[in-house]
């Protein structure tokens, strides 16, 4: 079936870009380039003056090169494109907020006497969308991207540290009952709101707190482009998340259009009736690891099936287009916070965005 071949070749290519035998083959020629040219090993880290999560990272770095033996070159660049920032600001106060959140977190003292940036902003701009980033307060290191505080254990672990012995280990979330309630927004089309979901279900029965999913549209089906380095980089991104997490991820079905508008459509009947996790899940795992075509019955029936659903309901449910107004009113909501993007949070007057804040989501419940 053509349908079939479409779906087959959008799946090659992403597990062409996340193989860890192309990671590691692209590592050693990098490695080997540096040897032979006799370099050292060096970090070009891209830094935007005054921006909350560059400031951390800029405080990090001079004791992280010098733990690790390494050399770096602070480069300046501007504010990333709208089309990868669509909420400049805000981004701008989220980054306040939440950088000073990582900053406590890891203890990390502002430095008295800042590292300056230097180069052509456009000219390093340039040359960081050329190896295929949009972003500042992010590290270039041998054909990788590292992006700020959040993403150092990836580096640490590429240079040979254990997991004991990490200076930046990922935050770990409570592991005890804090008792509460949270919402996760997310997007059927967003890797990063897939491997949330496999996650924040299980925390949600360890913490005894009550999960509430709150689904919206995706950027690009609300008129938001997304330039190719940012979809490149957040699939590469999300796959070293996966393998750290235990989650399966590169089988790719992109969803977009009609494959995540059914999905909304049966997740905004099943969610009332108890079996909103089994579905997203279900949903999740078949367009991102398995490369099923949810805009298929063929794809979009095994998705229900094993979420305990049967093809009448999930017929039933795709038809009903009240989901529509229900999804536009939980991306109103997600905008209240401040917060534009998914998958983000909310415990109470507290809100966070990113699979990996979720130590935060507990940390805020253990608070009550």
């Amino acid at each position: 079936m053509p349908g079939a071949d479409i779906v087959s070749l959008r799946s090659f290519g992403p597990q062409v870009m996340t193989s860890r035998r192309i990671r590691a083959a692209v590592r050693g020629w990098h490695g080997a380039k540096r040897v032979l040219g006799g370099k050292t090993k060096t970090l070009f880290v891209f830094l935007e003056p005054g921006e909350p999560y560059s400031d951390l990272l800029a405080d990090a770095l001079p004791g992280f090169a010098k733990h690790y033996g390494l050399e770096w070159q602070a480069l300046a660049v501007g504010p990333p494109e709208k089309s990868a920032a669509p909420e400049p600001e805000m981004l701008a106060a989220y980054a306040e907020r939440d950088a000073a959140g990582l900053r406590a977190a890891y203890g990390i003292t502002a430095s008295d006497q800042p590292i300056a940036p230097s180069g052509d902003p456009d000219r390093n701009a340039r040359w960081r969308k050329k190896h295929g980033h949009y972003g500042s307060g992010m590290i270039w290191f041998e054909g990788e991207w590292y992006w700020g505080i959040d993403r150092l254990h990836h580096l640490e672990r590429r240079l040979g540290a254990s997991e004991d012995a990490l200076i930046f280990p990922p935050v770990a979330e409570p592991t005890h009952a804090t008792g509460g309630s949270f919402d996760m927004f997310f997007s059927l089309r967003s890797p990063y709101s897939y491997l949330a979901m496999m996650r924040a279900p299980a925390l949600a029965r360890l913490w005894t707190a009550d999960l509430t999913l709150k689904p919206i549209l995706p950027m690009v089906m609300r008129s938001l482009p997304v330039p190719s380095e940012k979809r490149f980089y957040i699939v590469r991104d999300c796959k070293r998340e996966a393998e750290r997490l235990g989650i399966p991820f590169g089988k790719i079905a992109d969803p977009v259009g009609a494959g995540v508008e059914r999905g909304l459509a049966i997740l905004h009947r099943a969610i009332p009736d108890g079996k909103g996790v089994d579905f997203a899940q279900s949903f999740f795992t078949g367009v991102w690891a398995e490369g099923l075509d949810a805009a298929s019955d063929k794809g979009l029936r095994t998705m229900a099936g094993r979420a305990g659903l049967d093809w009448t309901y999930a017929q039933d449910a795709i038809v009903d287009e009240s989901w529509h107004e229900s999804v536009e009113t939980n991306r109103q909501e997600m905008f209240a916070l401040g917060l534009w993007g998914v998958p983000s949070f909310r415990v109470g007057e507290h809100s966070a965005f990113g699979q990996d804040r979720l130590w935060q989501v507990g940390r805020w419940l253990e608070e009550g």
